[in-house]
């Protein structure tokens, strides 16, 4: 290995393990609660090494939130071969949920959290790439079941942005804990129930 690839290498080990320690210690203490000294602390590397990488917090944890589209969207190929539209939006919604409700932290910073969305601004970037493809795939399918009949008298983007709304709604108060409380008789399965209840009210359109 040359030179310049093995340093080039090791770059890329650095950046893997700031972006390592940052994600454990979010998840241990808090994404407000985490520092770039903390994180500097966490992987014995100086302060100043640390922005070497990344100019501020916002920026390691937008690198984070990519890594999160990138595991979502790794979950939603293996539903790529499924031919008929309408399962494969069905399943897609059940992936969706098992993602957030298995990492929680991730998806609040995917999907909640002003950082990421900061850092594009601070950045000049219009574009928010990773939610662009992510809703693509949604919308995408969505047009497939109007092709084949479903969802008449209704218009594309708005009945995609519903289904990934009414998931994002039952994930979100879910992982923030406000399904507990409010005297749900079974709050440890509802959010797999309603979407189950969700899926009858679609195959009616």
């Amino acid at each position: 290995m040359a030179i310049s690839d093995r340093k080039a290498r090791e770059k890329e080990d650095l950046k893997a393990l700031i972006l390592s320690g940052a994600k454990k210690l979010f998840v241990e203490k808090g994404i407000e609660q985490t520092t770039i000294r903390n994180i500097a602390d966490a992987i014995d590397y100086s302060v100043g090494t640390v922005y070497v990488y990344f100019k501020d917090k916002n920026a390691i944890f937008h690198a984070l939130h990519t890594q999160g589209f990138t595991q979502l969207g790794g979950e939603f190929k293996v539903l790529f071969h499924v031919s008929d539209p309408m399962e494969r939006l069905r399943a897609m919604g059940r992936v969706y949920i098992n993602f957030a409700l298995q990492n929680p932290d991730m998806y609040d910073l995917m999907f909640n959290l002003k950082a990421p969305m900061e850092f594009l601004n601070d950045a000049k970037k219009e574009e928010w790439s990773e939610g662009k493809g992510t809703f693509g795939v949604l919308r995408t399918t969505v047009e497939q079941c109007m092709t084949d009949g479903h969802f008449k008298g209704h218009n594309l983007e708005p009945t995609a942005f519903m289904i990934w709304s009414m998931v994002h709604g039952m994930v979100s108060l879910e992982i923030s804990k406000r399904s507990l409380g409010v005297n749900i008789q079974q709050p440890e399965t509802i959010v797999v129930a309603a979407y189950e209840e969700f899926l009858k009210i679609m195959d009616r359109v």
